[in-house]
C-alpha cells in the first residue's frame, strides 16, 4: 500500500510538468488552430533558460525570479515567432502548420548545441525543497509536493484569467468562432499572438520547473512533444480541464504501467489514445469540429496523364539513372539507392494525403512494418531477398489493414492524430519485444543476394522498384479509382449521393499506400543489413511530410522530386556541417512561407504564367496552399 501511494504521488508531480506544457498546446490550438510541433522546443528552451539563469544570474534575480523570468524570456521568442512566421501560415491546412513548426524545432535543437554545448546539464535544487518527507516509512522528494499543488493552482489560475477578464472572454469567443469575434472589431492579429505568447509561456515554466528534478539536454523537445500530443488529444484540443485530467491520466499510467505491464509500458499511453479517438475522436472534454479545414490535395489543373513529350522526358530520365552506376563510386551508388528507397516512400504518402486527402502523421509505422517482416523471414526462415521482398511488405498492409479500418473513420487532425497513435504502438512494440525484434539493438544480418551486394547491382535494384512502384500509383491517381477518390476528399456529400462509398475508397487508398510504403521499408532493410525500432519513428514519419512539400502537393511528380532534393540535401550537409538540422530547419520554413506549393509546384506556376493554356486546355488553376475546389459540373 505504501508503495502505491509513492508511485502516485511520482505519477501527480509529473503530471504537473505535462499539464504545463500541455494546456499551453491546446490554448494554442483552440484559439490559433495550429498544431504547434515546436511546443517541445520552447519547453526545452525554457528548462536551458532557466538553467543559465539559476546558475550565474541567481543573485539577480533569486532561484524563483530566475524561474518565472526564463519562461517569459521564452514567451517572448514565441510572440516573435508567431509574428514573423505564424501569421502568414493561420490559413494554410495543418500539414503546412506541423513542417513550419517542425522546422523551428530542427533549427532550435543545433542553436541550443551550439550556445550550451551537447553535454547534459544539473541544475541547482530549489531552495526550501532539497530535502524529501516520510509518507508511510518512504522518503518523497519534498519538491515533488510543490509539483503537486502547482498543477491545481495553475488550472484554477488560468480558469479565473479565461472566465473573469476580458481577455478571456475574447479567448474563449475566438475558440467558438474566430470570424464572429473579428466582425465585431477584435484585433486578431494581437490576441493571437498574446494567447501564443501565453501558451508558450506554460511550456517554458513547465521545463524550468524540472530542472531540479532531472538533467537538461537537447533531446528534451522530442522526449515531452509526444507525450503532450498524446495528452492533448484524449483530454480534448482547445480544453484546459481535459488536459489537466489527461496529464493525470498519462503521468499514472507512466508511473504504474513500468511496474505492472513492464513489457508493454510504453504501449499504454498510446493505446488508451487510440482508443479514445475511436470511441470519442474529439477527446474527453472536447467539442467536434463543426466545420473541417478542408484538405491539401491535386487541383483541378494537373488531372492529365503524361504527354508525349514528358513521356519521352521520363524515359531518358530513368534511363540516364539506369546508367549512373557506370560513372559513380560506391559511396554515391549506395547513396542513389537509399534515396530511391524514400522515393518510393513519399510518392506513397502523397496518393493517400494528395489524391485521398489524408495527411498521415505516422506513415512510418508501414515503412517499417514491411522492414521487419522482410528481416522476420530472412532471420527465422532463412528466406533469401527475393522472397523476403516480395512477402515481407505483406505485413506493411496488414498494417494498414487494421489501423486504416480506424483512422479512415476520422479527418483532420484527429484522424493525423490517430494515425500517430497507431505508429508509435508499432514503434513501441518493436522496441520493447526484444526475444524477437531486438529492441533498440535490433535486427542485424539482413543481406542482400550476392547479385545485388554489390553497390551497383543494389541501386540497379532500387531503381527498378521505385519505377514500377511510382508507376503505379501514377496509374492509379488517374484510374476512375482515382477520380473517385478525389471526389470523396472534396466533397463527401456530393460523392455519396452519386454511389461513391467514402470510407471504404479511402480505406482502401490507405491499404495501397500502406503496401507500397512496406515495399521501400523491405527494400532499406536490405541496404541497411539491419532493422531498427527507429525505422517507424516519428522522424521518419515527418521526413516523407517534407519530401511530399519540398517537391509540391498539387502535381503527382512533387514527391519523387521531393524525395531527391531532401534526402540529397539531408545526406550532403551532415558531411558537410556539425548544424546540418539549423540549415534544414531554415529551409522548410523558408519552404512553407515562401513556396508553399513547392519546387514542382512553382515550376509549373511559371510554366503557366510564360504559356497560359487555352480555353480547352487543363482546367483552371487553384490558388493558395492548393486546397482542393469542388467545381460545378453544369
Amino acid at each position: 500500500m505504501e508503495f502505491i501511494l509513492v508511485q502516485t504521488l511520482s505519477g501527480l508531480a509529473s503530471a504537473a510538468s505535462l499539464f504545463l506544457v500541455a494546456s499551453g498546446l491546446s490554448i494554442i490550438f483552440g484559439v490559433t488552430r495550429i498544431v504547434n510541433f515546436a511546443h517541445g522546443a520552447f519547453y526545452m528552451l525554457g528548462a536551458y533558460m532557466a538553467f543559465t539563469l539559476t546558475d550565474r544570474w541567481t543573485g539577480a534575480f533569486g532561484f524563483w525570479g530566475a524561474i518565472i523570468a526564463a519562461s517569459l524570456v521564452v514567451a517572448v521568442l514565441g510572440a516573435l515567432m508567431e509574428m514573423v512566421l505564424l501569421r502568414r501560415i493561420y490559413q494554410a491546412p495543418e500539414l503546412f502548420q506541423l513542417l513550419a513548426t517542425f522546422g523551428v524545432t530542427l533549427m532550435v535543437q543545433d542553436i541550443v548545441v551550439l550556445i550550451w554545448g551537447p553535454e547534459d546539464l544539473m541544475g541547482p535544487r530549489a531552495p526550501g525543497f532539497t530535502g524529501a518527507v516520510t509518507v508511510f516509512g518512504r522518503m518523497v522528494p519534498s519538491y515533488d509536493f510543490l509539483l503537486i499543488a502547482l498543477g491545481p493552482v495553475v488550472l484554477g489560475l488560468l480558469w479565473l484569467l479565461f472566465h473573469y477578464t476580458r481577455w478571456g472572454v475574447l479567448v474563449r469567443a475566438a475558440t467558438q468562432d474566430r470570424d464572429m469575434v473579428a466582425a465585431l472589431g477584435v484585433n486578431q492579429k494581437w490576441l493571437f499572438t498574446s494567447v501564443f505568447a501565453l501558451g508558450v509561456f506554460l511550456a517554458a515554466l513547465g521545463g524550468a520547473l524540472q530542472i531540479p528534478r532531472t538533467t537538461v539536454s537537447h533531446s528534451m523537445d522530442l522526449a515531452i512533444i509526444v507525450e503532450v500530443f498524446v495528452v492533448v488529444v484524449i483530454g480534448g484540443l482547445g480544453s484546459v480541464l481535459g488536459a489537466f485530467v489527461a496529464a493525470i491520466i498519462v503521468s499514472e499510467l507512466n508511473a504504474f504501467g513500468i511496474l505492472i505491464f513492464p513489457k508493454i509500458s510504453l504501449i499504454l499511453v498510446f493505446l488508451v489514445m487510440a482508443v479514445v479517438l475511436v470511441i470519442r475522436p474529439w477527446g474527453l472534454f472536447g467539442k467536434p469540429e463543426s466545420a473541417p479545414r478542408p484538405a491539401a490535395g491535386l487541383s483541378i489543373r494537373p488531372w492529365r496523364p503524361f504527354t508525349p513529350a514528358e513521356r519521352i522526358a521520363v524515359a531518358v530520365g530513368v534511363f540516364g539513372a539506369a546508367v549512373l552506376p557506370f560513372f559513380l563510386g560506391n559511396y554515391a551508388l549506395t547513396v542513389g539507392a537509399e534515396i530511391l528507397v524514400f522515393v518510393l516512400f513519399a510518392a506513397s504518402l502523397h496518393f493517400l494525403m494528395t489524391v485521398g486527402g489524408l495527411a498521415s502523421f505516422g506513415h512510418a509505422a508501414y515503412f517499417g512494418l514491411g522492414a521487419y517482416g522482410a528481416a522476420f523471414l530472412v532471420k527465422f526462415t532463412g528466406a533469401p531477398m527475393e522472397a523476403a521482398l516480395l512477402v515481407g511488405p505483406l505485413m506493411g498492409l496488414a498494417g494498414a489493414v487494421v489501423f486504416g479500418w480506424f483512422c479512415v473513420r476520422l479527418s483532420g487532425v484527429y484522424f493525423a492524430m490517430l494515425t500517430l497513435a497507431f505508429a508509435q504502438i508499432a514503434w513501441s512494440i518493436a522496441f520493447q519485444w526484444v526475444d524477437v525484434t531486438g529492441g533498440d539493438n535490433g535486427m542485424l544480418g539482413i543481406w542482400p543476394s550476392t547479385w545485388a551486394s554489390s553497390p551497383r547491382g543494389f541501386f540497379w535494384l532500387a531503381l527498378g522498384i521505385a519505377v514500377v512502384g511510382v508507376g503505379i500509383l501514377r496509374v492509379l491517381v488517374f484510374s476512375p479509382f482515382g477520380y473517385g477518390l478525389r471526389a470523396s476528399r472534396d466533397s463527401a456529400l456530393r460523392s455519396e449521393a452519386i454511389g461513391i462509398d467514402r470510407r471504404s475508397m479511402q480505406w482502401v487508398a490507405f491499404i495501397v499506400a500502406g503496401t507500397f510504403a512496406g515495399i521501400s521499408g523491405a527494400t532499406f532493410a536490405f541496404l541497411k543489413g539491419s532493422v531498427f525500432p527507429d525505422f517507424l519513428g516519428i522522424p521518419t514519419s515527418v521526413d516523407g511530410l517534407v519530401m511530399v512539400l519540398l517537391g509540391g502537393i498539387e502535381t503527382v511528380s512533387g514527391a519523387v522530386v521531393g524525395a531527391v532534393v531532401y534526402k540529397a540535401l539531408a545526406i550532403w550537409l551532415m558531411s558537410q556541417t556539425d548544424l546540418s538540422k539549423l540549415v534544414l530547419g531554415a529551409i522548410i520554413v523558408l519552404l512553407v512561407v515562401a513556396f508553399p506549393k513547392g519546387i514542382v509546384g512553382f515550376l509549373e506556376d511559371l510554366r503557366y504564367r510564360l504559356r497560359p493554356p487555352r480555353a480547352n486546355g487543363a482546367g483552371p488553376k487553384t490558388a493558395g496552399y492548393g486546397i482542393a475546389k469542388v467545381e460545378a459540373a453544369e
